[in-house]
Formats: C-alpha cells, structure tokens, sequence
C-alpha cells in the first residue's frame, strides 16, 4: 500500500519558495501566518492538528483543483488556508503576524507586507473583528 503523503516543513518550504509568485501574495500570507502559529508554543494541539492538516493539503501534488490551471489553480489551496485560520484564529498572535509580515516582505517586497497591515486593520473595523 502506497504511503500517503503528510506535513513536512521541508516540502513546506520547497514548494512557497519554488511557487510562491505563481500562487500569488494572499495564499503565501496566509500559508506563512499558519506555519508561524504551528511553530509557536503557545499554539494549542488542537490548533496546531488543524494547521499542518490545512498546510498539508496546501503541498500536497494533488488536490481538488490541480495548482497547474490558470487562474483557478491555488483556489482551493486559498480557501483551505483561510477556513483554517478562521478556526485556529486564537491561535494567531501579534508575534505570528509579524514572522509573516517580514518573511511576506522578504519575498514579495515591503507593499506587500504593508497589504497584510491593511486588512488587518479592515477587518478589526469591520463588525466581527471587534
């Protein structure tokens, strides 16, 4: 029987680093903001379970829309991520925040990390962030 596939930081890493620009900055952000929040501490299990299963499926080769396709390709991969910083939001410090933001703008420059500032403070305006 085949091994499947599971979390690693090293395929992690080698696949942001070999597809980040093609994935584009808010599936990087928000990959970025789950690995920090999992390599925390203070990350509860239960969180951290829902992370690496959310950044598994991100480096997994296959999945509900292949990575390939046009446009279309990291949408699943985008929705994946967001749904699980939904649920381990707790989890999401200022310190994870600041990891992303500087790895963010390591890659993608300081505009972009300056985004990730903006829709942070949008959404603490916005009804639910308060």
């Amino acid at each position: 029987m085949p091994k499947e596939p599971t979390y690693s930081d090293e395929r992690f890493w080698r696949k942001l680093g070999r597809f980040a620009r093609k994935a584009g900055k808010q599936v990087v952000e928000k990959a970025l903001i789950l690995y920090y929040a999992a390599q925390s501490p203070q990350t509860p299990a239960w969180a951290k379970t829902t992370i690496y299963g959310a950044l598994a499926y991100f480096i997994l080769p296959i999945d509900l829309i292949p990575d390939f396709i046009p446009v279309a390709g990291y949408t699943d991969d985008l929705t994946t991520l967001a749904a699980a910083i939904a649920v381990v939001a707790v989890a999401i410090t200022p310190e994870v925040k600041a990891q992303a933001r500087q790895k963010l703008n390591d890659w993608f420059g300081e505009a972009a990390a300056l985004t990730l500032e903006e829709s942070e403070a949008r959404s603490s305006d916005s009804p639910q962030g308060q």
